[in-house]
């Protein structure tokens, strides 16, 4: 039985796997990164830089933003009956200031508490916002 080293076996193992997944590097070393593209609506807002410079320990405040982002989006298109890329990626601002406003302060159970809720609002809101948004070709 031949004997190879671990390093030797990661490499082996990754190797496929690597040269898949690997972005394009140029011979100076450079990573070439095109931007992001979606399926649906690609000029997005971008979302409040604190929540991509925000502590590992605290990332459960970035995600009930995101959370809180979404449920009030739906709001407004179920509401609204329009499902247009505004409605459906709108602005940050208003959701960033409540969040700051009214939950930012909270811990982090209450956190998890408010996202659940959030998470509740969102499937009661999906049916009626699934049917606007695929009729309108934007879910």
């Amino acid at each position: 039985m031949r004997k190879i080293s671990l390093t030797s076996a990661i490499v082996m193992l990754a190797g496929p796997l690597a040269a898949q997944t690997s972005p394009q590097v140029t011979n100076d070393l450079t990573v070439e990164m095109s931007p992001q593209q979606y399926r649906i609506c690609n000029d997005r807002p971008a979302r409040p830089t604190w929540m991509d410079e925000i502590h590992p320990r605290e990332a459960y405040k970035a995600v009930a933003l995101m959370e809180l982002y979404e449920v009030r989006a739906w709001e407004l298109i179920a509401t609204a009956g329009d499902c247009g890329c505004d409605a459906r990626f709108p602005a940050w601002d208003f959701s960033d200031a409540e969040y700051q406003e009214t939950y930012a302060q909270l811990t982090q159970a209450e956190h998890s508490a408010l996202r659940r809720e959030w998470i509740e609002v969102r499937k009661q809101l999906e049916p009626t916002v699934r049917e606007i948004c695929e009729t309108q070709g934007n879910w």
